[in-house]
């Protein structure tokens, strides 16, 4: 790389080697000057106003990558599945998602790539839930050129992990609710776990295709469970009697339903009395009475895995430890919060 320092005055007709930005506070942030322009006579006092008295003029040599070609090629080696890469803007490349997904992050990856020299790549956390056009990550390089062998090695991290950013759709899943309590189930309150799940199930394109009532009973609420995963439904929530009250028979129910517990209690407040549990392949989620009175819960950290299709394990639920504590803020900004975000 050959680099020339040229004063402004003497740039007429040169052409930029990067953009030159301009930052105005509260109003603007942007590039007016962009890499390729030819300098006119009349964009002198503005960049002398933008403090540029000089400017490089850049000559690439053999092996030399500029840091928007770096940018590109970074943004093609780490997009996957559902992600698209945008056009550099000041250098940097943004990543953005192309459908409505749960976001999967490579993390040894992502950290891999960043222990090279002059690269950068940031992302949101893992197991984000996306909506189309979201912002996923952003990576460019630091300097003006760096080595092709720089951005190659990058590429090569990439081919040989088989992916590193990736969106994964949600599926269309049919879901069944046992709603426990002699309380509901006598009809001596109102029903409130239905009308949530019910909500926090459609938001991700599902349908709940059935809700059934059950009395404080092991038995009966076992035979529910088993009732709709014969039915169809791909994921099964039970929700109260999770506490050890002696009415709280509904992990005791889950078991003798056939489920294989895959762990019962979570460390993850609120929510720490959740269950899950498999039928075979259907999830099967316990859910104490926390899940019908906050915002968010351990539910809303599982929910969206599952229904992404990914087998959630009972180390998932052990590493919800590490983020898994809400604020209990006055105002709830979920997902906009730290809650949840520590394991991924």
């Amino acid at each position: 790389m050959k680099l020339q320092t040229i004063s402004v005055n003497e740039a007429v007709g040169k052409v930029l080697s990067h953009d030159i930005t301009k930052v105005v506070k509260g109003e603007f942030k942007g590039a007016p000057f962009k890499k390729g322009h030819i300098i006119k006579e009349e964009d002198i006092p503005e960049l002398l106003k933008l403090g540029k008295e000089n400017i490089y003029i850049l000559e690439l040599e053999p092996g030399d990558v500029h840091e928007d070609e770096a940018g590109i090629r970074l943004g093609t080696a780490v997009a996957g599945e559902g992600v698209r890469w945008c056009e550099p803007k000041e250098s940097r490349v943004n990543l953005y998602a192309d459908y409505n997904g749960l976001l999967k992050i490579n993390v040894p990856v992502v950290e891999e790539i960043n222990e090279l020299p002059d690269v950068i790549l940031s992302t949101l956390p893992n197991n984000t839930v996306v909506k189309s056009g979201d912002m996923l990550a952003g990576t460019k390089v630091i300097p003006l050129v760096v080595p092709e062998q720089t951005v190659v090695e990058a590429e090569n991290i990439c081919r040989r992990a088989g992916w590193v950013i990736k969106v994964v759709p949600f599926k269309e899943v049919k879901v069944g609710v046992v709603i426990t309590g002699n309380e509901v189930y006598k009809k001596r309150v109102r029903d409130g776990f239905g009308p949530v799940i019910t909500e926090k199930v459609e938001s991700f394109g599902s349908s709940v295709i059935g809700i059934d009532y059950a009395p404080d009973d092991a038995a009966t609420i076992a035979g529910k469970i088993k009732r709709m995963a014969d039915g169809g439904a791909g994921l099964i929530f039970v929700t109260g009697g999770m506490s050890v009250d002696p009415d709280d028979v509904t992990p005791r129910a889950i078991h003798l339903a056939g489920a294989r517990v895959e762990k019962y209690g979570a460390p993850a407040l609120p929510g720490a009395m959740f269950m899950l549990a498999y039928l075979g392949d259907v999830p099967v989620m316990g859910v104490p009475a926390c899940g019908m009175f906050f915002k968010a819960t351990v539910v809303d950290l599982i929910l969206p895995r599952l229904l992404a299709g990914e087998r959630v394990s009972r180390r998932d639920i052990v590493a919800l430890a590490h983020g898994g504590l809400c604020r209990s803020c006055s105002q709830c900004r979920y997902p906009n919060c730290t809650f949840g975000k520590g394991s991924n």
